[in-house]
């Protein structure tokens, strides 16, 4: 099994060298054999079609030793008529080849990317520690792309040519044995240095795709924090970086280009030296030797120039082969990662009804990537149902980090996290998720309408729970005076509402959720006095029955919770009221006199 870390930093590193097989094309086949008709049905047609190929030479011959050669009306009437017939079963044939292998393309790479990106949402957060999320995209998009090119037309190419290749050297051997070897001599040295140009051309592509998942990478970063770079005035540096970055990948881009180029010219050379040699040899058989009539030295031309050419058109489909499998490598790198974080296989079910019951016990954890620094070392935690309990402490305490195990992103080295009892990694970590609602400092909104926003946080809410939700986070007076009310289009991250607006959209997401236990992480932090005020009364309101776990600094936070536990270093050092803890003198008094202004008692 793949780690998440061993896939991402292969993914991270891209610069191993390509794969020497086409073994990740293999991983096409459950797509394709998911739509097995319309490979099926295209297999007919390009049998039907190279099958018309072989007989319209065949019709050709007949027109010229039997029609032609007659002098008779009658008779070319004849040949012209089974040439044109064989030429519309062609045709058709085409057609019909192409229509049923452009939608098996299609459908194939519509499959795959559904899959892809499935299996993305399932990976855990280990994961993308190590891999840009530009880089994903760029697998999703570019790589994709390449792979849909060749399911939906070079293989069709492929197998036509070479069909046609192997039915025009049977027919060869039938009209002149001894000159389909002459041919046969002529196209094995045609083969080899195409070879050897399409495995060059192959790591160039390789590098190619690398080069341009790199700018993508580094676009997907500056575009999301956008705000950010023209704040410290760094657009002009951003934009030379990403310059440099696209021209590596156009330098790497124009030496595959120049392969290609060459290999085609090579190709093109080889084949019209070989047909010149082919017409040359069967010439003297015809004229000098008279060992075949014109009709059967006309027919092996044809299929002489339909072998060559078909063996070219092989040539550069291989290099286009090649390409796809490089693109197919970097999706399999992502198929192929399996979360650590995923459903047991006899999962163990939480009790019914919900009780929000927390307890952590003994839990040391450090992040992927740091073993050496953990953020919590030997955290005890018992919250009871209904409890609200403040967790407080100065930053890099480990206070977010005990909402993320929670929330089962991670799985700690040491010690149990426990939900109603139950040590949620024997439980479906949808089921433990399920159970919580989550506001965090800086909650992502989604581009759509407030209605679209607040039904993430529980699909099958209906219009009146929505709105009752927004109305508690004191959000639905702003959202009922946009144009269109609730429904209207927030752009993309609801970026058209002010910071305050965004986070009561995103509390109220959370209160559609109706779950027990509600974490709220510095949840007000974005809300000015006012908005604060207001946004507070409905919190208060929402952990009613609730059990709830709040990371805040500000004070009127946490005045009103049951309990404050403070933090520091991954460990509980004190417990208590806010009253209690003042009067101790120790780090939350001093916390709150830095923090809030107060003097320590």
């Amino acid at each position: 099994m793949t780690t998440p870390a061993a896939s991402a930093n292969k993914i991270a590193s891209r610069d191993t060298g390509p794969s020497r097989d086409l073994k990740p094309l293999a991983r096409l086949a459950p797509f394709i054999a998911a739509h097995r008709w319309d490979a099926i049905l295209a297999g007919l047609f390009l049998i039907v079609s190279a099958s018309a190929t072989m007989a319209l030479t065949f019709a050709v011959r007949q027109m010229a030793d039997r029609g032609l050669a007659s002098q008779s009306a009658s008779m070319i009437d004849r040949a012209f008529l089974v040439l044109a017939l064989v030429a519309g079963i062609l045709a058709l044939s085409t057609g019909g080849r192409f229509y049923f292998i452009t939608r098996l393309g299609e459908r194939v790479v519509a499959d795959l990317r559904e899959a892809l990106y499935g299996h993305v949402m399932s990976l855990d957060q280990a994961y993308f520690l190590k891999v840009r999320t530009g880089e994903v995209l760029s697998r999703m998009t570019a790589d994709l792309a390449i792979v849909e090119g060749m399911v939906g037309s070079t293989v069709s190419v492929a197998l036509r040519n070479a069909l046609t290749v192997i039915a025009a050297l049977a027919v060869m051997i039938v009209v002149s044995p001894a000159l389909t070897g002459f041919v046969v001599l002529v196209a094995a040295l045609i083969m080899v240095p195409l070879f050897v140009v399409g495995r060059q051309v192959r790591r160039l592509s390789v590098r190619a795709q690398a080069r341009f998942a790199d700018a993508m990478g580094y676009a997907g970063e500056t575009l999301d924090a956008l705000d950010t770079v023209q704040a410290f005035g760094r657009e002009a540096s951003v934009t030379e970086r990403f310059r440099a970055a696209v021209e590596t990948a156009y330098r790497v881009s124009v030496a595959r280009i120049g392969a290609r180029a060459g290999m085609t010219v090579l190709v093109m050379a080889l084949v019209a030296g070989g047909v010149g040699l082919v017409l040359w040899r069967a010439s003297l058989a015809a004229f000098v030797d008279h060992t075949m009539t014109p009709g059967a030295l006309l027919q092996f031309v044809l299929l002489s120039v339909l072998a060559a050419g078909s063996t070219g058109s092989l040539g550069e489909a291989w290099g286009d082969v090649q390409k796809t499998s490089g693109a197919m490598a970097r999706i399999a790198e992502i198929l192929d990662a399996r979360p650590a974080i995923a459903i047991p296989a006899h999962p163990r079910p939480l009790p019914v009804p919900p009780l929000g019951a927390v307890a952590f016990e003994n839990v040391t954890f450090a992040y992927p990537g740091r073993p050496d620094l953990p953020a919590l070392r030997g955290f005890d935690l018992a919250v009871r149902p209904g409890e609200r309990v403040a967790l407080v402490g100065p930053s890099g305490a480990g206070k977010s980090t005990v909402l993320r195990l929670l929330l089962r992103f991670y799985d700690p080295q040491g010690g149990v996290v426990r939900l109603d009892g139950v040590d949620i990694r024997e439980a479906d970590p949808a089921e433990v998720r399920a159970r919580m609602a989550l506001v965090a400092q800086d909650a992502p909104l989604f581009s759509g309408s407030a209605l679209e926003n607040l039904r993430f946080g529980r699909e099958g809410a209906g219009a009146e729970d929505l709105i009752a939700a927004a109305r508690a986070a004191q959000a639905e007076a702003f959202l009922a005076a946009l144009p269109d009310g609730f429904e209207t289009p927030l752009g993309e991250r609801a970026k058209t509402l002010s910071g305050g607006q965004r986070q009561r959209l995103a509390i109220a997401r959370a209160l559609v959720r109706s779950a027990p236990i509600l974490l709220l992480d510095e949840a007000t932090s974005a809300l000015d006095a006012e908005s604060e005020r207001l946004v507070q009364r409905a919190l208060y309101e929402a952990m009613a029955g609730r059990t709830t776990l709040v990371i805040a600094h500000r004070l009127a936070t946490v005045l009103r919770a049951d309990r404050i536990v403070v933090m520091d270093e991954g460990r509980v050092v004190e417990t208590g009221t806010h009253a209690e803890l003042t009067a101790r003198g120790g780090l939350y008094a001093r916390l709150a006199k830095l923090q809030f202004g107060l003097e320590a008692a």
